[in-house]
């Protein structure tokens, strides 16, 4: 009862915040002029939302950082997982503001932006080792054992954290969709902190779920906003941060199966398409397929929202 009421009052309160901040975020943006650019060789049906406000992160960032702090004792577990996902969120906010505000459509620079993730993962893994929160063997879901990387450990921790990042700003690309498949991949992370002993976790990962659902008030279909890399950088960092923490890096391509496949459906179009000159898609990532196959964006949402539930439910399974 106790962790129910815990978990739940995480939730709420970041759902609370994040819906009251809603109505004051979206005409301000509105008023800077922080409107969203459609792609022209994207879906023709998306051409309708050019202009949506964006940076819709900046709801969600503070609304889950308000809850949390509210609840918490600050520990180094928690700390840490601060570091990404704020250090993240940075990242996003820059590339946003540059594309948005100063109007320059590319944002940071390819290297750059990598650089700077690079930058933010080495500093989280940084403090994560210094303050031994980072265990030295690797957890094997399923087969509930644990391998030693030895030298990889680190750069495999950077490709994960990055991998992760890059992972949830591609699935941001249909009303309610990263924001929905992120309220409960972050609520699968809450629920098993807690029960790991690590109730600051628990209580970050619920607020995150909890302002996701507040944000999601506003960005389901049609959108008030869009989240922007600044959300979207931000809750990959977030998400990775949980899974390194509590040693369940192998778990993310299981619950966040989303985020793992619309990357793999990119990586695989792009390369297929240099090799042989054709497509395996219609486009990606994999949620424009289905758009060009005739799926309505909400049927695509609610397919990859259920999706994620059943994959957080096998997640579970890893751990029990």
């Amino acid at each position: 009862m106790v962790l129910q009421r815990a978990l739940v009052l995480s939730i709420l309160l970041g759902f609370v915040f994040a819906s009251i901040l809603g109505p004051v975020m979206i005409p301000l943006l509105r008023r800077v002029n922080a409107g969203q650019s459609i792609r022209e060789d994207g879906p023709q049906t998306h051409l309708i939302k050019q202009g949506t406000p964006t940076m819709g992160g900046l709801i969600i960032i503070p609304s889950s950082l308000a809850a949390v702090m509210i609840l918490s004792e600050a520990t180094r577990e928690l700390q840490v997982t601060l570091i990404a996902f704020i250090g993240f969120a940075m990242i996003g906010f820059l590339d946003d503001y540059i594309k948005v505000v100063l109007k320059r459509p590319l944002g940071l620079r390819v290297s750059q932006k990598m650089g700077l993730q690079f930058l933010v993962a080495s500093l989280f893994l940084f403090f994560a080792m210094k303050w031994d929160i980072i265990p030295n063997e690797l957890y094997v879901p399923y087969l509930r054992t644990f391998i030693k990387p030895g030298l990889w450990w680190i750069p495999f921790l950077i490709f994960v954290i990055i991998g992760t990042v890059n992972s949830v700003n591609l699935t941001d690309g249909l009303d309610g969709l990263a924001s929905g498949v992120t309220i409960i991949v972050a609520g699968f992370f809450s629920l098993v902190a807690w029960h790991m002993g690590y109730r600051d976790l628990g209580w970050f990962a619920g607020a995150i779920s909890g302002a996701c659902l507040g944000f999601l008030i506003y960005n389901i279909y049609p959108a008030k906003i869009f989240m922007g890399d600044t959300g979207s950088l931000a809750l990959g960092g977030a998400v990775a941060a949980l899974a390194v923490t509590t040693n369940l890096t192998l778990l993310l391509p299981i619950v966040g199966g989303v985020f793992f496949v619309e990357t793999l459906s990119v990586i695989t179009q792009v390369a297929v398409f240099k090799k042989t000159g054709k497509r395996v898609l219609r486009m990606s990532p994999l949620h424009h397929h289905f758009e060009l196959g005739g799926w309505s964006e909400t049927r695509v949402v609610t397919v990859f929202w259920g999706v994620t539930v059943i994959l957080c439910l096998a997640g579970i399974l890893g751990i029990q």
